[in-house]
């Protein structure tokens, strides 16, 4: 039983405190610091009273006799609480008390008793607490007897340990409380162990060799941290032990930096400064014979080291290695070539450990001690020396450091130096940059970056010039505390926390793009200059001066934006009103007129802007601002990622701007808000002309980033409601003749209007990637680059056409715009399309995404004025009401179209459909070929697109030469369709159908109006209907109309023999009603609507058979390139087409592919009409096995109505399929052990804890996982009680009491019953579970052979289990040491594989106890050999779990879901009548039923688990996938023609095949295809672990395997030292969840039948050890 004691700090109980102490060598206790003082034993059960925690502490450790040791002492002990709770906490005069004190304490050495009790720990502690108590301390000769008694306890080392630690903090807390509540702002900073107040010592030891970056932050300011609050002592020295990379200008700027985050050091020193120390103990291990000087080659020792080598050198004598050491020393040209390396350990698995160098010879000069020396320390030798020498207590150290710590240690040892403690830390890992000093001097010296303080840097100074405050900074760092958690963090964090340092203090100013301004005249404006707020909302940064005039400059973006008569408000000015805008030829904005409305103070409905006046009293000032991408473009360098292939080169980019007037007096590190556009820096002040250059310095800003993911800030006004879909031209107007020159006339928009088109497909594309990353959950370094790369796209859109790009917004124009004959509209929003349909359409989307982004009503309001304006402008050209879905009518007669426009028309169709196949299959989560192949498909198209029109493939725009009267759009449904040929009539349709198609899904995704979907659908199936009319086909995506399959005739009959207009007719409305029916279901319509639509489907069919005598069959694209009748049908689909017929017959097929195309169909109910793709229900799966096994074991056990899920973690209902399976295991498992003479019983399932704890190394295994019983309903049980973890400690009490004599022996007791283990892990169903059921055997022999028999037979009877039953092979073995069961001698087991992971799972333990427990529990009976002698029993324990069923699901179960072996199948024949439809006779069916029926009976007298399933309310299609989902493994089909041929069909689970079975020998050709079943699932699976189990002898083979997912069988010494570092070492570095596949490998048994065979003298795979047997390795559960 774990506790925990939680301690308020600003009170610590010192009671609680010193009886914690005290049992804490008895109990499992842990003390935290916290808010309130408790005491948590349980969830249920937990102590606030200080006495109350003392009494609970000192009870579960009766063996302490704290409480004392009978009634009297107990009683005594409640009255001295009682007396230091009331009598000295609670009372201001003490002398009373004290008094009776003493007195007590006359005669005594203890309050109650001969030892130590609570009574003497509270006391102690009320008065440790008390000011008054220390006061009276003082005065000699006050309460002698307590003094006395006080200074003995205080002198005993838990009372000392409490007193200086916590009664300091006490004191502390009261006396700061302020700095307390600061300090819950930062960080989680860990206590140091065993740091004392006014004691602590800590040190920062940069190395001069580059400038600081906040990594080193991070570690001085943590030090800063421990020195602070510790009252402590921080040093700062300077590691100098290498020369050549010293350098003393960095030690001058390393002083700065650390100066700059307001660090100061209390003594700075240097590592040169013990130089003489380090070399005399230097030559003292070389005395010792602790170290020897080594001369061979670099690159030799590396590899030596690497494969354990010793050096030749290592065993030289001591004057041979002073020989050389002199030679070292004097610098000569043979010293150079040697090392001193210390002699610890060249086997070790720590490679630090093997023999490292100590000292290096080096002939340059030292910065500090010139030509002195010619031999230098290593960092790793000289740090803890010097740490030692210079008192440090404590060595802050990264992670990274964490393998030399071992020789941190050994260097101190060696030398009996005073040892520091070492505490580790993360390092701080930053993304899209690099922290090593090495690289970031590369990128100095090639001249990437302008220098060490270069804003896109990670150094102080470099983050410090692009905006962080000191005051950011160290908010940051104090924030990551000094966790040991590796990560890697995004740096919008570290920008985040400087947003809440700048953004209350920034003043705010405007600028405006220099090329993009549009002058506005004002003529009532006078020009004057006003002061105005820095600062909205903090008075105190300051006022600044505001310029207003007759003419006033707006960004170009905002013009876009008027109209006409708007009300604008002018930030620092007020509303005016927009009276006119200038356009030139091209349609760019000139300029605007104004008119002043400042009257008008309502500025709720008005859009916003900056501006700037243009006067000469106050010229605008030119700015340039920079904005700064990440240096590295990856986020996270891997290991073998060389850092230069990921230099991003286009870095930094610059935007000319106006500035205003004010910024002239910005000096450098300004930092400002430019509104509208984010926080900058002034990294360069303006300077005005200067008589030199004749020339002005603009003022530089740069921007700072705020912790949003945006790509750069935002240019222009902010988008608004009543945007067009594509932007106006704006012509740019120069500020002022001196300062620029007059922008090109022509728009951006028109100037590269091609590129434009491009790039909007591109940001198209690039959403869909996005979107579909995050839909499959895509890991977060592919989606981040992803919308980084899409950001740049918008970013290039808007710099190319002047306005931010917009979901649903029209493409920009493709070609400059022609003129035309037409009369132009005059509508009150230009848009780029032409055709009124379309810009209805399109202001729609404008108001619907208003509406859903929740907009503000204003802005709604003048959106749908726009919109009624638009439908009245549309039904004065067109004479008809615009209404949703509506085909688009035609504003021009459609000119004939030549040949290579049809041809450039009908590849755009297909790459369109092709397009949406791909987003079906992608949406749909299909396979990886399929997807890859439809992909590869649309690429060719696209190519084969531009190859006949010379441009690029773009979404929305057919090819401009397919349809010259484009604004038309398409043909009105209602008006015949005016084409060349009736080919081209199909294709027009196909289109509409297309357009349309993407119309209703839209609308859908939208969420739309039902009445909106509803005419759009309606639509949707008219223009269908219409299509398969024209061609007799059905329309299918991707798939358009050739001259080929489509006829010349104008109505091409769909069968042959049913040509008739009439049955024509009736043909066309069977497949529109079919469609009503799929719209129906997708919708999840109400039963009684969908139920009435197939009623009239199929009274449709009827009639149509009536008319025509031949049953609906939908007619299928012929010839399609790439496709059959049979790879357009589904498996369901092909089978409810049969069952619709009655099929039977003929139907055997093929056991290869059927697999595959189960798995790709799974989840599909079929409606059986065969019309299209079938919906994709839930029923099925939606997770793949081999791409998310998680997902799809969750998904299996829940569907498959396996599982429950339960209210308590960890905890399942096992519903009846389950349990069935556990019920076959048991009656196997219990017939066969009731043979060996092993008989049923059932014990209680609690414990007592005086029981549980009696055999310590077993339970400890268990402790961590026990659950305990602590209150009956609202009283405390005077003993908590636990609930039985296993049964051996409860069991054999019982045991000693029945064995007196030999013939009392064997006991053979098995129980079937449920355990607990309270996992703190991540449970999972079956697998790891808090509760599961299990089977406990329990023997005792007289003799060690019959005792080590039964194990092994035991063992094979678990194998049968899992081989005979479940069709799964295993491994038997023997544990491992490390991993048998705690307390027994050894643990056979069977272990099992699941290939999906590529782990291992204990399948059932049968472990030989020995006498270990027999001891413990006294199992002993009389020697018949030696009368008078006791001898101890041999025990034996066994058992198995429901985990089985877990391992049942993972081998077998497919992307159908369960596959389950006949032997343990709950239903193992699932009867399923086929082929009843509204057209059967009743008397038919009911022959049918009567059939199936027969068949259950029939099977059910042969004794096969049967059921068949005859409900009407499910279609065979659905009761297929879901008797496959629960892994049925026979499936019969009985339909209308099986009836009459006599016969049945069999569906085989395991492999899908067909079979037919004749009606007179069904019984035996089930009972034989079950067992055909059953074996050839062991089969596969045994091939399936014959594969993925192999042998290897190199440590290198050995990972390699097991990163292929396979179980090693490798050569092992046996030690567990061996086995932790086996399994450190073949861990990756990920840190995933416990048991992964990416963990480290554990041993899983010593195989009884190993693969290969040890050969004399073979090593273990670690190389340290002989190897004592082939041992099977993997990762496992």
């Amino acid at each position: 039983m774990a506790l925990n004691l939680t301690i308020n700090t600003s009170n610590p109980p010192l009671g609680a405190l010193l009886a914690a102490e005290h049992v804490k060598d008895s109990i499992s206790l842990s003390v935290q610091e916290g808010k309130d003082t408790k005491l948590h034993v349980s969830d249920q059960v937990q102590f606030n009273d200080v006495n109350s925690i003392t009494r609970y502490l000192a009870r579960v450790a009766p063996s302490l006799g704290l409480y004392g040791s009978n009634m009297m002492e107990q009683t005594e002990v409640d009255h001295w609480l009682e007396f230091s709770a009331r009598r000295l906490s609670e009372q201001s005069d003490l002398a009373p008390a004290l008094g009776e004190l003493n007195a007590a304490l006359a005669l005594r050495t203890f309050l109650v008793g001969h030892g130590l009790t609570l009574a003497d720990l509270c006391v102690w502690a009320a008065l440790k607490g008390s000011g008054e108590w220390q006061a009276t301390q003082v005065k000699s000769g006050s309460f002698p007897h307590v003094s006395r008694w006080f200074s003995f306890l205080g002198s005993q080392v838990p009372f000392s340990d409490v007193g200086s630690k916590w009664a300091s903090k006490l004191t502390a807390s009261q006396t700061a409380t302020v700095e307390k509540e600061k300090k819950q702002d930062v960080g989680k900073f860990v206590e140091l162990p065993g740091a004392e107040m006014g004691k602590v010592v800590v040190r920062f030891p940069p190395e001069a060799s580059g400038y600081l970056h906040i990594g080193h932050a991070k570690a001085a300011l943590l030090n800063q941290h421990y020195q602070i609050n510790f009252k402590g002592k921080l040093i700062m020295r300077f590691d100098d032990t290498n020369p050549e990379k010293e350098k003393e200008d960095f030690e001058k700027v390393i002083l700065e930096d650390v100066a700059m985050l307001q660090i100061k050091p209390d003594q700075f020193t240097y590592t040169s400064d013990h130089f003489p120390i380090i070399q005399r103990l230097a030559e003292q291990l070389l005395q010792e014979a602790k170290a020897y000087i080594d001369d061979t080659a670099p690159d030799v020792m590396k590899q030596e080291r690497e494969q354990r080598i010793e050096s030749r050198h290592r065993n030289n004598s001591v004057e041979k290695n002073m020989q050389m050491w002199e030679e070292m020393k004097a610098g000569t040209e043979y010293g150079q070539t040697c090392c001193m390396r210390a002699k610890i350990d060249m086997s070790s698995n720590n490679g630090c450990m093997r023999d490292p160098t100590l000292y290096r010879c080096k002939n340059a000069p030292h910065p500090r001690t010139g030509s002195t020396y010619k031999v230098y320390p290593t960092y790793d030798f000289a740090c803890p020396i010097v740490d030692s020498i210079e008192g440090v207590t404590h060595a802050l150290r990264t992670t990274e450091y964490h393998d030399r710590d071992e020789q941190f240690y050994w260097v101190i040892d060696a030398l009996r130096l005073r040892k520091p403690y070492i505490w580790e830390y993360a390092r701080l890992n930053l993304n899209n940059t690099v922290l090593s000093k090495r690289k970031l001097t590369w990128f100095v010296d090639q001249g990437y970056v302008d220098g060490w303080d270069d804003p896109r840097f990670p150094t102080v100074r470099g983050v410090l010039r692009r905006g962080m405050t000191v005051e950011g900074l160290k908010q940051f760092i104090a924030a990551q505390g000094g966790s040991r958690s590796v990560v890697n963090m995004e740096w919008d964090k570290i920008w985040a926390f400087n947003k809440k340092v700048i953004d209350p203090i920034a003043p705010r100013y405007t600028a405006l793009q220099s090329s993009q301004v549009v002058p506005i005249s004002i003529p009532g404006a006078k020009e004057e200059m006003k002061e105005a707020a820095k600062h909205p909302k903090n008075a105190d940064v300051g006022m600044k001066q505001v310029w207003y005039g007759p003419k006033v400059f707006v960004e170009g973006a905002d013009a876009e934006t008027f109209s006409e008569g708007e009300t604008v408000t002018f930030i620092n000015w007020g509303n005016i009103i927009i009276t006119k805008i200038h356009k030139d030829s091209s349609g760019a904005i000139t300029s605007l007129e104004g008119r002043l409305n400042l009257e008008n103070t309502d500025y709720k409905k008005t859009t916003k802007i900056t501006w700037l006046a243009d006067t000469l009293k106050a010229p605008l000032i030119p700015t340039i601002c920079v904005n700064y991408q990440h240096l590295i473009s990856k986020p996270v360098l891997g290991k073998d990622d060389d850092f230069k292939d990921y230099i991003n080169k286009n870095s930094k980019t610059e935007e000319m701007m106006l500035g205003d007037p004010c910024l002239k007096d910005l000096k450098k590190g300004d930092i400002i808000q430019l509104q509208r556009r984010g926080f900058y820096i002034c990294d360069q002040p303006y300077e005005p002309v200067s008589p030199h250059s004749c020339k002005e310095s603009p003022c530089v800003l740069l921007y700072i980033p705020d912790g949003h993911t945006k790509e750069m800030p935002t240019a222009g006004s902010k988008d608004k409601s009543k945007n067009q879909p594509t932007a106006k031209p704006v012509k740019a107007e120069p500020a002022s003749p001196s300062k620029s020159s007059p922008a090109p006339s022509t728009s951006p928009m028109q100037a590269a209007s091609g590129d434009a088109f491009s790039l909007f497909s591109s940001i198209v594309a690039q959403g869909d990637l996005v979107r579909q990353l995050k839909t499959d959950k895509a890991p977060k370094e592919q989606v981040d680059p992803a919308v980084k790369q899409l950001l740049a796209l918008k970013v290039e859109f808007k710099k190319l056409t002047g306005q931010e790009y917009k979901p649903g917004m029209a493409p920009p124009a493709s070609s400059p715009v022609q003129t035309s004959p037409a009369p132009a509209t005059t509508s009150p929003s230009p848009s780029s399309s032409s055709c009124p349909y379309t810009r209805v359409a399109e202001q729609g989307e404008v108001v619907r995404k208003l509406k859903t982004e929740k907009a503000p009503k204003d802005k709604i309001d003048e959106a749908v004025k726009v919109l009624l304006a638009l439908k009245a402008e549309f039904k004065q050209l067109t004479g008809q009401d615009y209404k949703p879905g509506m085909a688009a009518p035609s504003g021009a007669p459609t000119q004939p179209t030549s040949s290579s426009s049809l041809s450039s028309a009908d590849i755009h169709g297909q790459v369109a459909e092709q397009g949406e196949v791909v987003r079906k299959l992608k949406s749909e989560k299909a396979p990886k070929d399929q997807i890859d192949a439809a992909v590869k498909q649309l690429l060719a198209l696209k190519a084969q697109f531009k190859q006949v029109t010379g441009q690029e493939y773009k979404p929305v725009a057919p090819p401009a030469n397919a349809a010259p009267a484009l604004a038309a759009q398409v043909q009105s449904a209602t008006e015949p369709i005016k084409t060349s040929s009736p080919d081209n009539a199909a294709l027009d349709i196909y289109h509409r159908v297309a357009q349309q198609g993407d119309l209703v899904r839209k609308l859908k995704t939208e969420k739309a109006p039902k009445d909106q979907f509803d005419a759009a659908v309606k639509q949707l199936l008219a223009l269908k209907a219409e299509y398969k009319q024209q061609t007799g086909q059905e329309y299918k995506p991707g798939v358009a109309p050739s001259a080929a399959t489509a006829p010349a005739q104008a109505s091409p009959s769909p069968p042959q023999s049913s040509s008739s207009p009439q049955a024509q007719a009736l043909y066309a409305q069977v497949a529109q009603q079919g469609e009503q029916v799929r719209q129906l279901k997708t919708e999840k319509a109400p039963k009684e609507q969908v139920d009435t639509a197939v009623k009239t489907l199929l009274e449709l069919k009827g009639q149509y058979k009536a008319l025509t005598g031949e049953e609906y069959k939908p007619v299928s694209t012929p010839g399609a390139p790439g496709h059959t009748r049979s790879e357009d049908k589904s498996r369901k689909e092909r089978e409810n087409a049969s069952e619709k017929q009655g099929g039977g017959g003929g139907r055997k097929q093929q056991k290869g592919g059927e697999k595959s195309q189960q798995s790709q169909d799974r989840g599909a109910a079929g409606s059986g009409d065969g019309q299209g793709p079938k919906k994709q229900t839930r029923l099925g799966l939606e997770a793949k096995k081999e791409e998310n096994l998680a997902d799809w074991y969750s998904q299996v056990i829940t569907k498959s109505e396996m599982i429950e899920y339960y209210d308590v973690s960890g905890c399942y209902v096992l519903r009846p399929w389950a349990y069935a399976i556990w019920e076959a295991i048991k009656d196997f498992f219990d017939k066969e052990i009731k043979k060996l003479g092993v008989e049923n019983c059932y014990f209680p399932m609690f414990v007592s804890q005086a029981a549980l704890e009696k055999e310590k190394s077993h339970i400890a295994d268990f402790a961590p996982e026990v659950a305990w019983v602590t209150r009956s309903g609202n009283t405390e049980l005077a003993e908590p009680i636990a609930v039985r973890p296993t049964s051996e400690t409860v069991m054999y009490p019982a045991y000693a009491k029945w064995v007196q004599s030999h013939r009392d022996l064997p006991i053979k007791l098995n129980q079937w019953c449920n355990v607990v283990r309270w996992e703190f892990k991540h449970p999972q169903p079956f697998l790891r579970t808090r509760e599961f059921l299990w089977q406990e055997g329990h023997t005792a022999f007289a003799t060690k052979e019959e005792a080590v028999e039964e194990v092994l037979q035991i063992l094979d009877l678990y194998a049968r289990v899992y081989e005979e039953l479940m069709a799964i092979p295993v491994v038997k073995g023997k544990k491992t040491e490390k991993e048998k069961f705690a307390g027994g001698n050894y643990t056979t087991t069977v272990e099992a594989f699941i290939s999906a992971s590529g782990r291992a799972i204990q399948g059932a333990t049968s472990h030989h106890l020995g006498q270990n427990f027999s001891k413990m529990f006294d199992i002993a009976f009389e020697d018949p050999k030696k009368p008078g002698e006791k001898q101890l029993a041999y025990q034996n324990s066994w058992g198995i779990t429901t985990r089985t069923i877990g391992v049942l699901t993972m081998v077998h179960g497919d992307d159908m879901g369960l596959v389950l072996p006949p032997r343990v199948a709950c239903l193992q024949v699932i009867i399923i009548p086929c082929g009843i439809t509204a057209t059967l006779p009743e008397a038919e069916k009911e022959l049918l039923l009567a059939q199936c029926s027969k068949y259950l009976s029939r099977l059910q007298k042969v004794d096969i688990r049967v059921k068949a399933d005859i409900r009407d309310n499910y279609s065979p299609g659905w009761k297929f996938n879901h008797w496959e989902l629960k892994g049925v493994p026979i499936r019969l089909e009985v339909g209308p023609k099986d009836l009459k041929q006599g016969q049945c069909v069999a569906v085989r689970r395991d492999t899908g095949e067909k079979i037919t079975v004749p009606n007179a020998d069904a019984e035996n050709r089930i009972k034989l295809l079950l067992e055909e079943i059953q074996n050839n699932m062991f089969k596969r699976a045994s091939a399936d672990l014959k594969e993925h189990m192999v042998a290897a002898d190199t440590m290198e083979q050995f990972q390699k395997e097991l990163d292929q997912g396979k179980i090693v069988q490798i050569p092992f010494c046996g030690e567990i030292e061996c086995e932790d570092w086996i399994k450190k070492t073949t861990a990756k570095d990920q840190d995933l969840e416990p048991g992964a596949p990416s963990m480290g490998a554990k041993s899983l048994c010593i195989p009884f039948q190993p693969l290969k065979t040890l050969q004399p003298g073979q090593m273990c795979i670690s190389g340290k050890e002989p190897a004592q047997f082939y041992t099977l390795f993997g990762r496992s559960y």
